[in-house]
């Protein structure tokens, strides 16, 4: 068995969102990659997603990037320069809004597009946001609207709108930043961004690790628009399933509306943060992200360990 280096504080088996490497007197580096297909048609804002969902790793752990490496996978004939140009530009401007410098990277001939970013940030070891610091009494905040694996389905079966393409894109290229600097300056126990696995799977894997149960409170407030009508009709990406089949033996659910519980099991591309705040300091956080327009819900609490790791309640 290899030996353990001290100095990583997180690695994969805990399933955070990324690594930490103690890194001077109280500091630590934290470390990501992430890069995937086109879930847009325009490229420059395909750019601009991959960065922000890149990003999000960092801003979920507590931290602040500093630097990027681009990562790009393009067929060699199949695209035009133009529009590998528009793809890196969207990127750059992305993380320049970030405050981040984009120092290199790396392309390869790949028979399918793909782009992303591995990227490297600071944090401080005392405000270091884990899925395991989750505390009975704490509230749970969602930071973006749910809904963007089920839209981007719709969207590529040509049955989103404009004015919905544009509201899905919008919330995809937005940064977590600001959610991430107030859920640390607020005392937040816990954080993950809520991709891949959907909100259910990500905040299954925080509660274990975390070893309490959490009640969420889910409506139909916490989509996107029309994500209801499609989940509904069927429209859905492959992934749901699969989350579902995969967390659904440990999550409390009756009651809830199935379209509205697809939508929880829906994987998200660039998702916002699930955090976990100190009861004493919940209004305070609220007030703080409503002063710099971040949307927002009051998710549910964190109890003692019970049977299920999520206990649904149908909003009342």
């Amino acid at each position: 068995m290899p030996r353990k280096d001290r100095r990583v504080l997180v690695d994969a088996s805990t399933l955070d969102d990324a690594g930490v490497f103690a890194h001077g007197r109280g500091e630590a580096l934290v470390q990501t990659v992430d890069f995937f297909t086109p879930i847009v048609d325009d490229p420059y804002d395909f750019g601009q997603i991959a960065a922000a969902n890149a990003l999000s790793d960092v801003y979920a752990m507590g931290g602040t990037p500093l630097t990027a490496l681009a990562l790009l996978c393009a067929p060699e004939q199949a695209l035009a320069p133009e529009v590998i140009a528009a793809i890196l530009q969207g990127g750059l401007d992305k993380m320049h809004e970030a405050g981040v410098s984009v120092i290199g990277g790396h392309s390869v001939r790949d028979p399918e597009l793909k782009f992303g970013y591995s990227v490297t940030g600071t944090a401080k070891r005392k405000s270091l946001l884990l899925n395991s610091g989750v505390r009975p009494g704490d509230r749970l905040y969602l930071t973006k609207a749910l809904g963007t694996g089920i839209l981007s389905t719709a969207l590529k079966q040509g049955k989103l709108d404009g004015p919905h393409a544009k509201r899905l894109t919008r919330q995809l290229a937005a940064l977590n930043r600001v959610a991430g600097e107030l859920a640390v300056e607020f005392g937040a126990r816990a954080a993950t961004d809520v991709t891949g696995f959907g909100l259910l799977g990500h905040a299954s894997q925080m509660a274990e690790a975390s070893g309490v149960t959490l009640h969420l409170r889910p409506s139909a407030g916490w989509l996107l628009p029309r994500v209801r009508e499609h989940a509904a009709a069927g429209v859905v990406p492959g992934g749901l399933a699969r989350n579902r089949e995969f967390y659904a033996p440990r999550i409390s659910s009756e009651g809830v509306d199935e379209a509205l519980l697809a939508a929880l099991y829906d994987p998200q591309t660039s998702g916002g943060l699930f955090v976990a705040i100190p009861s004493r300091k919940a209004k305070a956080f609220e007030a703080a992200m409503q002063r710099r327009r971040v949307w927002h819900v009051e998710a549910g609490e964190a109890v003692s360990a019970g049977e299920h790791l999520v206990v649904l309640r149908p909003a009342e």
